[in-house]
Parts: structure tokens; C-alpha cells; sequence
């Protein structure tokens, strides 16, 4: 089935997903995603079901053209025929199937242990899940009555898989939700109104031993650990891949004794990982993941994480760049094991490439640019491949010394350029630049590639997990061939998704232009997904750290991650941590008429929700005086029963402080342009209006309050996904920034220091910006107090 990405092909997989039972959703989905076609595809032919399957294969096909492990390749066959005979037929059979073909890789497969792990063989029949289910009500019974429909159903499931793990989950759940209404009958109006909250009580002073509390049931192991898929060190002895070549012979490479017993020796057994960016711009929410992942499992497993900068192009690479870089690591949570540079390593791999050479696995080519594509795309051989090795060599040596011009030469190595993987074609070594590097000096005109260097550094610094993002898993052919023809350590590879956010551009390339063109203030503005610019919106690093890890460590590739769910998390973490205060954006000025001119009114407001009267901690002194200000949009000419701000004639209450009731409009010459409210307050405060309004107040008489600017920030594309689109800068949010040059607040803001938080009442989360002087404080929006992730948000 062809995949080229043109309409009638397009139309074709969408029909073909659809005969194996996808639902339409999932197929067009499935078809905007090239890697994922091209995986179901193959894995449809391999399963033999081309003319179509019912729903329940076709569903476990796509699991396996979405999840399968990439280093058990050769035994996805026999998995494909267990699930179109029926021998592996729920998902909790296929997860463990999966699980176990990841853990032994390319061995041979023991159909018996197999067999065990996935439960093929085991029919459980609806009489055996309804007695698990009964046994289960019955342990839990009076926890299910005092609940009623309240009840954690996913709890109960989970009993019930711990039972019968190969149950079928549907017929599952069908016969617990029929037992709850059989013991608890039907759902009544109770039922369905939402528990009343208990107000939080004053802890006592007095230590008391706490009552014991149950213990809720813990998540599985492997959502308390990601890191649990990953092997130890001294597991390393296993077959990395296969690389397949075009005369029909396999490589399967893996580490011999005696290079893994140097290895453990070196290392004393310890994990070894590196997050390797290469320093040609600013880093972005997605290499958070990768720190998150190459940093937590060296955390993890008590090891070290390099820092290496992979500075193998001198032209792209600049000093702040690298200085960002490290400090950005480091602001993130992460402390790396020992910062290290490609570059350091120059001399090292020039001699493996001369090493390359003599092992004949390497030849210096003098195709064009030009012609090394056209070649590639027709299969061909360069004419100098077959060069004397020692030919090679003096050249080589030429092209170090400077002898030969720039782009005239170029070192490649002999891979195989007839391989059906584009990575095998012959890739590029070494190449010619005559600029001086940031980091070396001008010691050298010759550069080697990320496909040469990347793999060789890892295996010189002991690297025991080298872990990238799924883009490089075609990569991993070439990765192993070259360790494998030095006959130097090999690492363990593993790839995981990228993380793709919704709203917003990642490639450094668009970065970069939005920058240097200025479409944005520079890479730490906040509307950019840069580490730098959430830091300045006002995201922490614990709260990114807990986005990247509730996405989880997983391979499924395409998936867009709505940037609802990071400002979930960022809720999450202000709420507790971000003290409440008041802010006006847009000031209406109200006078209370029956208050003197010349007297204020000290109150409290509360920093915190559940703030205690005699905490002087959590509490801010505000002035109340006889000119307030609230939002304008807190006033209507015309009052309604949905509204509960203020009208004339309409009482409200200014939080923490009093009712007030508005007596008069003072309009401008224009009989529409409200220039000021007058009203009188309620000291009493008899007056229970349902209306609350944040406000801010004059200090003393005449003095304006403390003024701001505050910028409010949205998405900075229109789109969920820009980058699919050829023009997107054309899709750019003109609202992406506004400016509010001259809002309120109170006093107490005034000493507020750049990167305090705070949640402005009403009105969402703010940060205190760099922007922000003696003079006047600048705050940017970091989010707004309600988002919808929370209520379903993807």
C-alpha cells in the first residue's frame, strides 16, 4: 500500500484503517501521521489482513503499530498471528505481551514463557468475573454503602483485574456497574449533588497523635517509577538491533564480555547518561522532557548525567547559548554529573576516523553537495568509494591540515547504499569548514558530524543509556554499525516521543525567526514555549517537571498535548504558593460619601484562603478611604438578576472590607462616559448583597494608588498546530499581548521583587517581571484562574 502523502493515497489508508475496524476519528487521525501510517501498514500486511478484520483485531494492530517495543522487531510477526487467531484477544493480554517481547529484544522467543506472561490459553468465563466481582462488593460493602454512587469504581476494576487480570474489561465493567445498582438501587436526587465541603478547622495548638488513616491504594508501580522500563548497566550483553543489509546478510550488534566487563569497570557498575543540546539557540518546553527523562534515571538509579554540548558545527553556536544553557539546566532542578563538550573529544575522534579508514569502513569523497543527493536518491555508489585505503588516508590527513578547500572533500562512511533505511546511505563523517570554533579555537578545520561524533562520545564517556526522541530511531542502524566496525562499547539506545504542545512553534529554526525577525521580545519572551520565557511568565520548575512527568516516559509519536494541561499543573503549584492579593485593571473611581476625606480605614486581607484572624503572617493591611476604585467592568447602568455587580441602587460588598450601595452616576458631557460613582458604605455591615468585588483604595487623601503595568498573555498562535501550517507566521494571535499600562494595587505590592508570584484576585496569576522598575512595577500573567483541562481538557 503506498504512503506518499498525496490525496488518493491518503484516501486509501483512511479506507484501509477503516476495513480494520478503526472508527473514523482515529482513522483520519492516524492518516495526518505519516510514521504511524507507515507502521500500521506494515503491520497489517505482516498480520495478513489487508482485505480487513473485525473491530477487536484492528484495534490490538494499531496498539502494536503504536507501542511496539523497536529493539523486538523480529518477533512482532508471531505476535500478529497470536491476535489474528485469537490467542491474544483483550488489552491487558497484548500490554503484557508487549512488556515481555521488550524485555528479552531480538532474542528467540520461548513460546511457553511467552505464553504464561500474556495468558494466552486462560478463558475466563462471565460466571468466574461475576464471583471476583461479588467478592469484591462483598469486601468493600460498607465502604459502597456509606458512598453509594459516590464510590471510586476504578478502585473496584482494579480488584477485580488483581483477580482475573485477563478478565475482558467491558463485560468487567458492565457487571460491577449492574451490582451497584442491584445493592444500592436506583440513583436518587441525593446521589447526584455534589458533596458539601467541610470548612477547614483551626488545627489545634496542643500536639496531638493523629488517628490512623487507611492507606489509599497505590498507582502501579510503573506510574511511581517511570524509570522501571529501563535495564541495569550490567545488562548491556544483549543484541542492541539488527541491521539489515541489501546483499541479504544481518548485523546484530551487541556488546562482547570483554567490552562490557571494561565498561562496568570504568563506571563501577553506576548509570551513565548525557543530555546533549546543541547550542545554537535557547532551550524549549520539549528539551524539559529530555532532561527529565536523561536526568531522572541517573537520579533514579543513584548514577550521573553528563551536560555535553554538542558543538560539532562552529557557525551555528554562540557563547550565550551555551552559558543559557547550563544555567537553565540548573534552574530546572538538575545537577549534572560533569559538563562536557564534543569538541573535547576532537583528537579522540580523529583517530577513530583514521581507524575508520584502516578498517576500510571509511573513504574521503569529493561529491558535490549536489551530487551526494542525487546519488543517494538513485541508490548509486560515489565513484570514489572504492579508493585505496591508504589514498583515504593522505587525503584525510590533507583535509586536516588544510590542503584542501572547503567543500571539496568530505570523509564518508561505507555503509550499505542500497539499505531500505536512508541512514545507512553512506552518511558523512567529516567535513571541511575553515571557521574558528567557539570552544577549540582555530586547532581545527576539519569537523565531524552529529552521526559520527554523537555515537563515538557516548561509548568514550561511558555512557550506559543513551536516550533520544523517536526521530533518531532510524538513526540507530547507522549508531550501532559505526561502534560495532570500531569495535568500541555500545551503549544502550532508547527512543521516546517528542513533546509536541498545542498553540505554538518548537523547531529551533522557527524559534529563531520569530526572534530575529522580531516577531516576539526575544527568546525569554513569555508568549514562547522557551524555558526561558516560561520562567519570565511566571511557570516554575516544579510544575513543568510534574507536566513532563504526568505525560509519562512513552513512544507513542504525533501526539499534540494541549497547553491547557501544563497550565494545569501551574494552577496547581500557584495555588499554594502564590499569595492572594488585589489588583484593579481597568480603575473606576467610586467615593464613599459618607466617609470623611480625611480618614482610612485599616483591613485585613488574607494571603491565603484558610488564613486565621491571629496569624499575622497571612494576613496584608489595606487602606479603606473615601475613594476607591473597582474594574469598570464591575458596573452596570442596567442592573439584572444574573448580575452581581454593581447598579445604581444596588448594593455589593468590597471584599474584606464593607457593603457598599451605589447613590449616583457621574457622567461625562457625552451623557455615557461614567466619570465616577458615588456611594455610601455600610460600617454595620447589616447589608448581606450576594455581589463581591475586588477594589483598590486612595492611601491617604488625593494620592493615587500604587500604579502598574501589567501585560496579559494568550496563546501566541491561533492554531493548535502552526507548524503544520506554510504560512504560520500568518496565524500569529494579534491579542498574544496586552498591555495595561496604568492598572492599581494595593500598597502592600510595593515591595514586591522580580519573579514574586502572586494571584491577583478575580483575575488570575501574576509574576513580578524584569521589566519592572523603581518607578513602576511590571507584571506579566502567568495564567488564568480557570482553564478546562481540569474538567476533561485533553
Amino acid at each position: 500500500m503506498p504512503t506518499k502523502d498525496d490525496g488518493a493515497d491518503k484516501e486509501k489508508c483512511f479506507e484501509l484503517f477503516k476495513d480494520i475496524g478503526l472508527d473514523e476519528g482515529t482513522a483520519r487521525n492516524t492518516v495526518a501521521n505519516k510514521k504511524v501510517t507507515t507502521n500500521l501498514i506494515t503491520v497489517i500486511d505482516e498480520a495478513g489482513v489487508t482485505g480487513g478484520c473485525d473491530r477487536t483485531v484492528g484495534n490490538l494492530l494499531y496498539t502494536v503499530a503504536t507501542k511496539y517495543p523497536g529493539n523486538a522487531l523480529p518477533n512482532r510477526p508471531t505476535l500478529l498471528q497470536y491476535i489474528v487467531t485469537s490467542k491474544v484477544k483483550t488489552a491487558a493480554q497484548l500490554d503484557a505481551a508487549l512488556a515481555f517481547l521488550a524485555a528479552i529484544g531480538p532474542d528467540n522467543l520461548d513460546l511457553k514463557k511467552f505464553e504464561e506472561a500474556c495468558g494466552v490459553g486462560i478463558e475466563v468465563s462471565t460466571e468466574d468475573i461475576q464471583n471476583a466481582v461479588n467478592e469484591v462488593f462483598e469486601e468493600n460493602k460498607e465502604k459502597i454503602l456509606e458512598l453509594r454512587y459516590r464510590i471510586n469504581v476504578g478502585e473496584l476494576l482494579g480488584h477485580v483485574r488483581k483477580r482475573l487480570p485477563w478478565a475482558d474489561a467491558k463485560v468487567t465493567k458492565g457487571l460491577v456497574d449492574s451490582k451497584l445498582v442491584e445493592l444500592l438501587g436506583p440513583k436518587t436526587a441525593a446521589d447526584d449533588e455534589k458533596p458539601t465541603k467541610k470548612k477547614k478547622e483551626k488545627p489545634a495548638k496542643v500536639e496531638e497523635k493523629a488517628a490512623p488513616i487507611a492507606a489509599p491504594e497505590k498507582p502501579p508501580e510503573e506510574e511511581l517509577n517511570p524509570f522501571l522500563i529501563f535495564p541495569n548497566p550490567e545488562e548491556n550483553f544483549k543484541v542492541h538491533t539488527d541491521v539489515h543489509f541489501s546483499d541479504g546478510s544481518i548485523l546484530r550488534c551487541s556488546n562482547t564480555k570483554e567490552l562490557l566487563d571494561k565498561h562496568l569497570k570504568a563506571t563501577g557498575g553506576k548509570v551513565l547518561t548525557r543530555f546533549p543540546p546543541e547550542p545554537n539557540g535557547y532551550l524549549h518546553i520539549g528539551h524539559a522532557k529530555a532532561m527529565f527523562i536523561d536526568f531522572g534515571l541517573a537520579k533514579d538509579r543513584n548514577g550521573g548525567c553528563y551536560l555535553r554540548y554538542d558543538d560539532t558545527n562552529p557557525e551555528a553556536e554562540k557563547k550565550e547559548y551555551i552559558d543559557h544553557i547550563e544555567e537553565i539546566v540548573r534552574w530546572m532542578g538538575w545537577e549534572p554529573f560533569k559538563i562536557t563538550y564534543t569538541s573535547d573529544y576532537f583528537q579522540e575522534l580523529y583517530e577513530l576516523a583514521v581507524e575508520l579508514i584502516k578498517r576500510g569502513h571509511a573513504y574521503v569523497d569529493h561529491q558535490t553537495p549536489d551530487e551526494v543527493k542525487e546519488y543517494r536518491e538513485k541508490k548509486l555508489n560515489s565513484p570514489w568509494r572504492d579508493r585505496p585505503i591508504s589514498e583515504s588516508l593522505k587525503l584525510f590527513e590533507d583535509m586536516r591540515r588544510g590542503l584542501i578547500e572547503e567543500g571539496k572533500a568530505t570523509l564518508r562512511m561505507k555503509q550499505d547504499m542500497q539499505s531500505d533505511n536512508y541512514n545507512m546511505y553512506d552518511l558523512i563523517a567529516y567535513r571541511i569548514k575553515f571557521t574558528p570554533h567557539p570552544h577549540a579555537g582555530d586547532k581545527w578545520c576539519i569537523y565531524p558530524s552529529y552521526d559520527f561524533a554523537h555515537c563515538t562520545v557516548d561509548s568514550l564517556e561511558n555512557v550506559t543509556h543513551s536516550l533520544c526522541t523517536l526521530e533518531f530511531e532510524t538513526r540507530r542502524a547507522s549508531y550501532y554499525w559505526l561502534l560495532h566496525s570500531l569495535g568500541i562499547y555500545q551503549p544502550y539506545v532508547w527512543e521516546y516521543s517528542r513533546l509536541n504542545v498545542s498553540n505554538t512553534v518548537m523547531s529551533k529554526r522557527k524559534l529563531n525567526r520569530l526572534v530575529t525577525e522580531k516577531w516576539v521580545d526575544g527568546w525569554d519572551d513569555p508568549r514562547l514555549m522557551t524555558l526561558a520565557g516560561l520562567r519570565r511568565r511566571g511557570m516554575t520548575p516544579t510544575s513543568i517537571n510534574a507536566f513532563v512527568r504526568g505525560i509519562g516516559i512513552t513512544r507513542s509519536d504525533g501526539t499534540l498535548i494541549s497547553v491547557e494541561r501544563l497550565e494545569y499543573h501551574v494552577r496547581e503549584e500557584l495555588n499554594k504558593t502564590a499569595a492572594r492579593t488585589m489588583v484593579v485593571l481597568n480603575p473606576l473611581k467610586v467615593v464613599i460619601t459618607n466617609l470623611e476625606a480625611n480618614s482610612v480605614i485599616e483591613v485585613d486581607g488574607k494571603k491565603w484562603p484558610d488564613a486565621q484572624a491571629d496569624d499575622p503572617s497571612a494576613l496584608y493591611k489595606i487602606p479603606f478611604s473615601n475613594v476607591v476604585y473597582i474594574e469598570r467592568s464591575d458596573f452596570r447602568m442596567q442592573d439584572s438578576k444574573d448580575y452581581y455587580g454593581l447598579a445604581p441602587g444596588k448594593s455589593v460588598i468590597l471584599r474584606y472590607a464593607f457593603p457598599i450601595k451605589c447613590t449616583e452616576v457621574i457622567l461625562a458631557d457625552d451623557n455615557e462616559t461614567i466619570l465616577e460613582i458615588r456611594a455610601e458604605y455600610d460600617r454595620s455591615k447589616k447589608t448581606k448583597p450576594k455581589g463581591v468585588l475586588h477594589w483598590v483604595s486612595q492611601p491617604s487623601p488625593g494620592v493615587d494608588p500604587l500604579k502598574m503595568e501589567v501585560r496579559l498573555f494568550e496563546r501566541l498562535f491561533l492554531s493548535e498546530n502552526p507548524a503544520e501550517l506554510d504560512n504560520w507566521l500568518g496565524d500569529l494571535n494579534p491579542n498574544s499581548k496586552v498591555i495595561v499600562p496604568n492598572a492599581y494595587g494595593v500598597s502592600s505590592l510595593k515591595e514586591a521583587k522580580v519573579g514574586d508570584a502572586f494571584q491577583f484576585e478575580r483575575l488570575g496569576y501574576f509574576v513580578v517581571d524584569k521589566d519592572s522598575t523603581v518607578e513602576k512595577l511590571v507584571f506579566n500573567r502567568t495564567v488564568t484562574l480557570k482553564g478546562s483541562y481540569g474538567k476533561g481538557g485533553k
